[in-house]
């Protein structure tokens, strides 16, 4: 591999060794996530004949359920087993989910998200751990590490989206789903090949015996077996999922409450207390962009005249937006930031995140307006769905790399698997949020009609665009004292400091 091996070469200069090649694993394991993601509510409604509430309904379970075992993740990935061997079964589970949803049936669709969760679910953690690991708690280095890794995954979703407009145009989604497991495969060799540079540094299992290290990774391999079958199960029970995934996320907010006030001095406790405030405001903002794989793609498909230039954009084809905002975007805010910072302009995380939040509102507040303008039939002019992508993706770019950083500066040593799991299953507890709006947008009757159906949309965008801004301005009133929390410094645990802090 003397080409990958160059670029490699030419980005650990400037970047911890290893940091090269988890930017290329990144481009081709997202690649099959991202044909699920775009396709999945169109490839049950279309290619199997099933009605869109049931349809909104299993893809709300599997985003959610592809971020809430993030969380699960975080915990296995270095105390099981390590994050490049749980990232390696990953992919293998992915290689036979694809394999099994290749095959047109109901049954094989159960089994084969299960599989796919499996991996799915537990490997991105896996990953996000390797790249923070390369770096030291105060290297600055690791903001522009992520933004760069982030474009690189959404290369892997261009790439995904891409494929999966093509085959959905034919209908042919066996085709489509085997050839999504080709960049599993890929990414899979990767590892293997790069299986040196990418050990674990300072976990809990890198410090046991060689003889525990054995026992303890037999046990996460079981682990990984057995979820299989079980999410076969979840999956079949919707309320039951839903509820088990709203659940675990207010648990784990319990949970890292709890941890923070164990912390052993304040700036750590301060720290986490920011962590989890801001959660809530990445909650509201993966609600709403949560919804693109569900309600929103089925009012592209039904309520959006699909033609542009002579050509009909299939659904899937409107993720690409997004991708090349974020491919351009991700290094140019690293460089933007990176020279304000030099210029001695404060860039803090909260305010970031605000403006996340404005740019999600914005891009849900712009689809009622295009559907009041909507031609005789109810069709939706195109350019909206653009404009509406485009303020999605600007707000991406503020907070979901950004986040990813932003846990190895908040989190301690110990709890960075948990906490970057627990950061990646917001998004899965937002998902159920966005089943329910889905299904509001949706309707009762579930009109094929954009003249019936119309309505409905265009009152749950704006219920959801104006949240969304009102959620942001909150943020801005509430940043001062967040980054208070966010800076505070490590100091002695004295009762003196303690009284020095509060004064």
């Amino acid at each position: 591999m003397p080409i990958l091996d160059g670029f490699k070469k030419k980005i650990d200069k400037v970047m911890p060794n290893g940091s090269g090649i988890l930017f290329f694993i990144q481009i081709f394991s997202t690649l099959s996530y991202s044909v699920l993601y775009s396709t999945l509510v169109l490839y049950m409604t279309n290619g199997l004949g099933l009605p869109k509430s049931f349809a909104t309904s299993i893809t709300a379970i599997f985003i959610a359920f592809n971020f809430g075992l993030h969380l699960l993740g975080g915990f296995m990935g270095g105390r099981l087993l390590s994050n490049r061997a749980l990232f390696s079964w990953g992919m293998a589970a992915q290689i036979l989910g694809c394999v099994l949803l290749s095959i047109p049936s109901t049954t094989f669709l159960y089994w084969g998200l299960a599989a796919f969760l499996t991996g799915s679910g537990l490997n991105v953690t896996c990953i996000n751990c390797m790249l923070t690991q390369r770096f030291s708690p105060e290297d600055k280095r690791r903001e522009s590490a992520f933004l760069w890794n982030y474009s690189g995954m959404n290369i892997g979703f261009f790439a995904g989206f891409t494929v999966s407009g093509y085959f959905q145009l034919q209908g042919n989604y066996h085709q489509l789903f085997l050839l999504a497991s080709l960049g599993n495969l890929i990414a899979l060799l990767f590892v293997l090949y790069n299986w040196a540079s990418l050990g674990d540094k300072e976990t809990v299992l890198s410090k046991k015996t060689l003889k525990q290290q054995r026992n303890l990774s037999s046990i996460g391999f079981i682990c990984v077996l057995l979820m299989i079958p079980a999410l076969m199960l979840f999956l079949k029970s919707a309320n039951v999922s839903n509820t088990l995934i709203a659940g675990t996320g207010l648990f784990m907010v319990f949970v890292l409450a709890t941890l923070a006030f164990q912390q052993p001095n304040d700036a750590a406790k301060q720290k986490m207390l920011a962590f989890i405030a801001l959660m809530f405001a990445s909650l509201v903002f993966w609600t709403l962009y949560q919804i693109a794989p569900m309600g929103l793609t089925l009012f592209i498909k039904h309520n959006v005249d699909s033609q542009l230039f002579g050509y009909t954009i299939p659904p899937q084809w409107v993720g690409n937006i997004n991708t090349f905002i974020i491919v351009i975007g991700g290094p140019s805010l690293s460089v933007l930031f990176n020279h304000l910072r030099k210029k001695g302009v404060n860039i803090n995380i909260p305010s970031q995140f605000a403006v996340a939040l404005l740019f999600i509102g914005l891009g849900f507040i712009v689809l009622p307006i295009g559907i009041s303008t909507a031609s005789s039939s109810g069709l939706t002019h195109f350019n909206w769905i653009i404009l509406s992508y485009v303020f999605q993706s600007l707000g991406e770019l503020f907070i979901s790399p950004i986040g990813y950083a932003m846990v190895g500066q908040l989190a301690p040593a110990n709890l960075q698997g948990v906490m970057m799991g627990s950061w990646m299953m917001v998004s899965g507890v937002a998902a159920t949020f966005s089943g329910y709006f889905s299904h509001l947008m949706v309707g009762p009757q579930e009109a094929m009609n954009p003249m019936l159906s119309n309505p409905s949309f265009s009152h749950t965008f704006n219920q959801l665009g104006w949240g969304a801004i009102i959620c942001a301005i909150l943020l801005v009133l509430l940043t001062p004292r967040l980054k208070r929390l966010i800076n505070a410094k490590t100091s002695k645990p004295s009762n003196t400091d303690t009284l020095l802090a509060q004064s």
